[in-house]
């Protein structure tokens, strides 16, 4: 008993691909089909000598079970596929009575035993296959023992010699068409990943040449902006500059100097406009992490609501110097600002730090904001991905191809309600990138 569950567990069907399952009985439905309008054409029209009810009866039998596997198949299933050697013995059952009542061993239906041995090579394991090929030569052998007359044992041992070489051939067909399949689906699943980051990396380099003719053109309108108010502030201050030399009153004097003041303030705005939207340098070098904040909140001040949030900077003094290009450092730190600017509301707190890690030097920009939903956090560094109305999707993304193309890794931590923590991990001052890229911009 032990060994024949042993068998009959090698037996059963091990767990396939249902593509495969359902193309191979779509096979075989149609083998049945086609075998069972042979042999009602044979009963009927081309054996009148033999007893056509018994065979038609049997042949009734057949119709009713393909019948029953066309409707399985039908729907998407498989009908006994849990059972293959039950549907092997009705077979080899089927066939034996059929050559049986038609015209014993030399019938013709015996035919139909190449048939079942198709059948089952291509729908199941070899060694049913194999199991199969004896229930058909039993059965075979059955017809030839129960026939009266003497018959030569030649066609007998052919015909079983037949049986064994169409197992064996049947097999190794079907073993080479389901490895052809299988290598087929595994390129096919390779060609669609190289499609996939194909794509991505299309869309990466459009978005980022989208990116930067849109900063072109912010570059251009800030320049066109600072010549165009720069002239007229020149004159202005010329002007008071020869009023405060006529020796005014202390009233007088008192307002020019306010007049001074702001057109100082103004000047200042304006070099600071110009000087980030500069065609910058892909030059590297050493950079100083205190000078990288100190000019992006210098910018980011003048973004809608800069003002009223309280942002606090942490940076050592002895914190070491980054190697890279300074204009990607700024655009990295004035864009996780503008984030965190967003993500809070008036006197929102954003806190921007630096210090020395374990794998070179860390910076954090946090805020105490809305957070990112859990639901967009694999997509956050997408590009064109954005949840705000005015935002481009590209900011993020281009924060990552800056980072690593310096040797270093930006992550995320946020919990909705209650803030997002950036973090950007920056390789020490010993340790060069391994590429150089050429600049990115950073929009918001």
């Amino acid at each position: 008993m032990p060994r024949l569950r042993t068998l009959l567990a090698s037996l059963a069907p091990r767990p396939s691909d249902p593509d495969w399952d359902l193309a191979a009985e779509s096979i075989a439905v149609k083998i049945r089909w086609f075998g069972l309008a042979v042999g009602f054409l044979v009963v009927n029209f081309g054996s009148p000598t033999s007893d056509h009810l018994p065979l038609n009866a049997i042949l009734f039998l057949g119709l009713g079970f393909t019948a029953i596997d066309t409707g399985f198949f039908l729907r998407g299933r498989v009908f006994l596929r849990d059972y293959p050697l039950l549907i092997s013995a009705m077979e080899a059952w089927f066939i034996g009575l059929l050559c049986l009542y038609e015209s014993g061993p030399d019938s013709p239906f015996r035919l139909y035993y190449l048939l079942s041995l198709v059948c089952c090579a291509i729908r199941y394991a070899p060694r049913t296959t194999l199991v199969t090929c004896g229930l058909d030569c039993l059965s075979y052998g059955l017809v030839f023992a129960a026939d009266p007359t003497d018959r030569s044992p030649t066609v007998f041992l052919l015909t079983l010699v037949i049986l064994v070489w169409a197992t064996w051939a049947a097999s190794a067909m079907a073993r080479l068409l389901k490895q052809a399949s299988e290598n087929l689906r595994e390129n096919q699943t390779l060609l669609e990943h190289r499609i996939a980051e194909r794509t991505r990396e299309l869309e990466e380099s459009q978005a980022q040449v989208l990116h930067q003719e849109k900063m072109a053109a912010f570059g251009l309108l800030a320049a066109g902006i600072a010549h165009e108010v720069g002239n007229p502030l020149t004159s202005i201050s010329s002007v008071v500059q020869m009023l405060e030399r006529r020796d005014p009153d202390a009233y007088t004097r008192e307002k020019l100097g306010l007049v001074t003041g702001q057109l100082a303030r103004i000047q200042a705005t304006l070099r600071e406009l110009v000087t980030f939207s500069r065609p910058a340098s892909d030059q590297r070098g050493r950079v100083s992490v205190r000078d990288v904040i100190d000019e992006a909140l210098a910018i980011a001040k003048f973004y809608k609501g800069g003002k009223t949030r309280q942002i606090t900077v942490t940076v050592p003094e002895e914190l070491p110097h980054l190697v890279g290009v300074r204009d990607q450092f700024v655009q990295v730190v004035f864009n996780l600002v503008l984030n965190a600017i967003d993500a809070t509301g008036k006197g929102g707190k954003i806190s921007v730090s630096a210090q020395v890690g374990d794998g070179g030097i860390t910076l954090t920009v946090a805020d105490d904001g809305s957070g990112i939903d859990p639901a967009h956090r694999e997509r956050l560094f997408r590009p064109y991905f954005t949840t705000k109305r005015h935002g481009t999707g590209l900011g993020l993304f281009v924060i990552r191809r800056i980072v690593e193309s310096h040797g270093g890794t930006v992550s995320v931590e946020s919990e909705p309600g209650k803030g997002t923590t950036f973090t950007v991990e920056l390789p020490p001052v010993s340790r060069e990138p391994s590429a150089r890229v050429s600049r990115v911009e950073v929009a918001r």
